[in-house]
């Protein structure tokens, strides 16, 4: 387990909240609502860490101090248990890298096996005062999960535009001047759908073109990827309902993000036309990210979004 320090109060972006506070950052939301204040204005120094070294160490949820250390105690329960909800709801073999108390309950961070690709998050629910871990009860958020396994199979049949994409932004990385989240971070403390150290994919309720991928996988996880791309309803898509988020560190500790990197990479982005087709939002941040929420944007963080985003169609 990574872990906890002091608890987080009701953060923003992709951190899970429970107990009072909102659920993990969907896109079912208004634009209004999806451009949140991103700013760790609160964010103390001694929250920060460079992005470099961050694998999900200090990451906390609100009241998980002691359901933390009752769902440490039954780590291997859980596991099965976790394990067994995906296979059974969702056809899926799982990783669980990352169990994380909360209020009532603990979160449980898990990643995908084989070729499709996702990283989500289940909840099993904790009676403190009866120091019960209630594996019988594990639930998932639906529209997460769903979306999660649809941003892979988007991901599996376009892999062609994504390895562009990806190889775009590897160079970048390779230059030496910009960098990524960590491996482990993403599968830590990730959870958000299909995610690469460098972006992540999100969809809106309101997404069809994948749906019938989605019910072809669902009714058979080894159907052919072949087959999966004929399942896609190009009519039904809207790059406004389908988003590759970006998100860029400063690989240097001391240096601000660079407003020349950040124009060369918005530039070249819009004049791509060989990646995924959606709407491109692209943040770069300096080299520290909060540990206890796992978010890189701050007040100085130079972003490209709503509602001028990239599209791609």
């Amino acid at each position: 387990m990574v872990k906890n320090t002091k608890f987080l109060l009701c953060t923003i972006g992709l951190s899970i909240m429970l107990g009072g506070c909102s659920g993990m950052n969907s896109t079912n939301t208004n634009n209004e609502n999806e451009e949140v204040k991103e700013t760790q204005a609160g964010t103390s120094s001694d929250s920060l860490v460079s992005v470099q070294d961050y694998t999900g160490e200090g990451y906390a949820l609100p009241y998980g101090k002691e359901t933390d250390k009752l769902a440490e105690e039954n780590r291997n329960q859980i596991e099965e248990a976790t394990i067994k909800y995906f296979k059974d709801n969702y056809k899926t073999d799982v990783y669980v890298h990352n169990v994380v108390g909360s209020r009532d309950g603990a979160t449980i961070f898990v990643e995908s096996k084989g070729n499709l690709h996702f990283y989500t998050y289940a909840v099993v629910p904790i009676e403190e005062q009866g120091k019960q871990v209630l594996t019988d009860k594990i639930w998932a958020d639906a529209f997460q999960v769903e979306n999660a396994i649809k941003g892979g199979l988007y991901h599996m049949i376009f892999s062609d535009e994504f390895k562009k994409l990806d190889s775009y932004l590897e160079s970048l990385a390779a230059k030496g001047q910009i960098t990524g989240k960590t491996i482990e971070a993403l599968q830590n403390v990730g959870g958000h759908g299909y995610m690469t150290p460098y972006y992540f994919i999100a969809l809106t309720s309101k997404e069809e073109a994948i749906k019938p991928v989605y019910d072809l996988y669902i009714s058979n996880p080894n159907e052919s990827v072949e087959n999966l791309r004929n399942a896609y309803d190009e009519n039904m898509f809207n790059a406004e309902n389908f988003k590759i988020n970006i998100q860029l560190f400063m690989t240097d500790k001391q240096a601000k993000p660079s407003e020349e990197i950040f124009n060369q990479v918005t530039k070249e982005l819009e004049e791509m036309d060989s990646i995924p087709d959606g709407t491109y939002s692209f943040s770069l941040n300096d080299n520290f990210i909060d540990k206890q929420s796992a978010e890189g944007a701050k007040e100085n963080s130079l972003k490209r979004g709503f509602p001028d985003y990239i599209i791609k169609e």
